[in-house]
């Protein structure tokens, strides 16, 4: 006995037409795909440092450094990032098509202000600040997980639609909004 799970349910694509023009035209498309890119990269970097002052108890500037750095690529990328959304989508945030992102996002953020608050105003240990930066960190793996979907999927319906052969399709185009 052969059983199928194929859904009859078809899933929408994630830009329409005009959707997808509109993130082809948008400077910020570009600009996301470089700071998500930076940022990736500083965040392993950030990652190293951070468990190395966990494990040693040494490192503590360079690994509050590094924190600081990853979060100024982590507001540089919400805020173009909104910028994009409100190109393509016509919101800053919170568009049907990013909705889940946008949540993870602010999670995130928050979790990198309480850091930046605990290291300013004193009220965390050093230790508690790193496993707050930890925590951060792993929130932003999973978002970093869901727009990897959403770029993977961006791609799967490109190549899917009738007209996906584009002659004037510029190298790099990004089919995505990238990390945050």
């Amino acid at each position: 006995m052969t059983r199928t799970f194929a859904s009859t349910k078809k899933r929408p694509a994630l830009y329409t037409a005009q959707e997808r023009l509109r993130r082809d035209a948008s400077r910020w498309t570009r600009i996301q795909g470089i700071l998500a890119i930076a940022q990736a990269v500083v965040f392993l970097i950030s990652l190293s440092l951070v468990v190395h002052y966990l494990v040693t108890a040494n490192g503590y500037g360079a690994a509050t450094l590094s924190i600081l750095v990853k979060t100024g690529f982590l507001y540089a990328i919400m805020i173009t990032g909104s910028l994009w959304e409100h190109d393509v989508y016509g919101q800053y945030l919170f568009a049907p098509a990013f909705f889940w992102e946008d949540v993870v996002s602010m999670g995130v953020i928050a979790l990198h202000s309480l850091y930046l608050a605990g290291l300013l105003f004193g009220f965390l240990s050093p230790r508690d600040q790193m496993l707050i930066a930890l925590a951060a960190y792993a929130t932003y793996a999973v978002n970093a997980a869901q727009f990897l979907y959403k770029l993977r999927r961006a791609r799967l319906d490109h190549a899917a639609r009738p007209s996906h052969s584009a002659p004037n399709a510029a190298p790099g185009d990004f089919d995505e909004e990238p990390v945050s």
